[in-house]
């Protein structure tokens, strides 16, 4: 990991115009070349991605995230069809079927259809040339490892994993996806989103110097949760209810919170190499996660990161990034400012309607990630996002890590832990892990 870290550095010091292309990749084209690091290469974006060949795509995972990548995925161009669908419990296949055959006309085919922990395999197996993932966080760097291993490419919902062991998988994995030239877009909506990713142009020129600090928030009201029914087993409770257990979902710092780390990641071109961080619980209903977690991240040089994330009603709500360089600084988003606090430049979204500039007027990022996978795929572009959503996962790891135990925890642990989270069988019927807050100062 330190040579790609050194890599990165010397990237950012790069001219412009190569930091923005690569940046970019496949689903989008620059609009001019320059080779002074100074000048400010614009991106221009895909609304649809290349016709092509018929590829086909397998879901697995189909509850609304999943149900959902599957219309982006229909709606990112011509020739492009969902033809297998695998979750673990059938009435969620059948209601995804329902919904893919009421709004899309799509009928999926009953022996395309597959139920099971080892649903997984078959849609693999199926005859499909993408396979999106969009299972519970746990399951994925399995699922992404089976699905490189046939030759797939795929769009795999972030975070990659929920502990180190899951994590250095998917970095392993990455590199054998890299080594087959297939195609890989996660969930980082952000690095597909237009402002964003006009901003991101911007910042490689150099305007607000070299980063000094960093804060990223993702603080809003509580998140859902299931609360367990007569006559369901301990995985079945667990499952419906995924988003509230550790094992599952890797805690809200590392479920939510890693778009908002990945984005400080993106901009700055490196991670962090510890965290000091605090957490508690007071309001959750369900699992054995935290509501609210601080850490204290730290770089190489010293530079420091807040990163801060809650998730119960009634307290102020804050979801943003900023960089504060030698210069200016940056929201990341829309806005650079310099050292007194004046614009230096805003993004101009477009008109909705009323002729108003709205962010809602802008290409869904949801959309865009996909066409741009399928731009990569049908021009034999590279793309390959797995590795370092895979170190932005890690990162919040990281800093969940240290606010469960209170230690200072280094990346270079990280890279090492043997933690692997969840039960060894997976199965319907009693799961041997129980609801258990964890105590800073006393837990492992």
């Amino acid at each position: 990991m330190e040579s790609k870290q050194a890599n990165r550095r010397d990237f950012i010091k790069g001219a412009a115009t190569v930091a923005a292309a690569s940046a970019l990749g496949a689903g989008f084209i620059l609009k001019s070349c320059s080779t002074d690091r100074t000048k400010v290469v614009l991106p221009g974006f895909l609304d649809k991605a290349p016709d092509g060949r018929v590829l086909k795509a397998g879901l697995i995972g189909c509850g609304g995230r999943g149900t959902g990548a599957a219309f982006n995925f229909l709606n990112a161009g011509d020739n492009l069809q969902v033809t297998a669908l695998a979750d673990v419990f059938q009435e969620r296949l059948d209601r995804c079927r329902q919904q893919l055959k009421e709004r899309m006309d799509v009928e999926i085919a009953d022996e395309k259809c597959f139920v099971g922990f080892d649903a997984y395999q078959k849609v693999i197996e199926s005859d499909v040339d993408v396979v999106l993932i969009a299972t519970p966080p746990f399951f994925r760097p399995a699922q992404f490892d089976a699905a490189v291993r046939a030759r797939k490419h795929v769009f795999m919902e972030k975070p990659v994993a929920v502990d180190p062991v899951g994590a250095r998988s998917i970095m392993a994995s990455a590199r054998m996806a890299d080594a087959a030239g297939l195609k890989v877009v996660t969930g980082t909506q952000r690095r597909h989103q237009r402002d964003y990713l006009t901003t991101y142009a911007h910042i490689k020129t150099g305007i607000i110097g070299e980063p000094l600090s960093a804060q990223c928030y993702w603080n809003q009201p509580r998140l859902w949760h299931v609360n367990r029914q007569p006559g369901w087993n301990d995985m079945e409770a667990m499952l419906s209810d995924w988003v509230n257990w550790n094992w599952l979902s890797g805690d809200h710092i590392v479920e939510q919170h890693m778009h908002n780390i990945d984005a400080i990641n993106w901009f700055t071109g490196k991670h962090p190499v510890k965290a000091v961080g605090f957490g508690g619980r007071h309001r959750r209903l369900t699992g054995d996660q935290y509501d609210f977690f601080s850490v204290d991240y730290v770089y190489d040089n010293n530079t420091h990161m807040h990163s801060m994330c809650r998730q119960i009603d009634g307290c102020a709500n804050n979801v943003s990034e900023q960089i504060t360089g030698t210069k200016g600084s940056t929201n990341c988003q829309n806005r650079i400012t310099d050292l007194k606090g004046d614009v230096m430049w805003q993004y101009e979204y477009p008109l909705d309607e009323n002729g108003q500039p709205s962010v809602q007027a802008m290409k869904s990022a949801y959309d865009q990630e996909i066409i741009n996978l399928v731009a990569a795929i049908r021009n034999n572009t590279p793309l390959n996002e797995a590795e370092d959503c895979a170190i932005s996962t890690m990162v919040a790891i990281m800093g969940r890590i240290s606010a469960y135990t209170g230690k200072e925890v280094t990346w270079e642990e990280m890279m090492n832990s043997n933690l692997r989270l969840g039960p060894e069988k997976l199965a319907f019927g009693p799961v041997d892990i129980k609801a258990v807050v964890p105590v800073p100062g006393t837990s492992a």
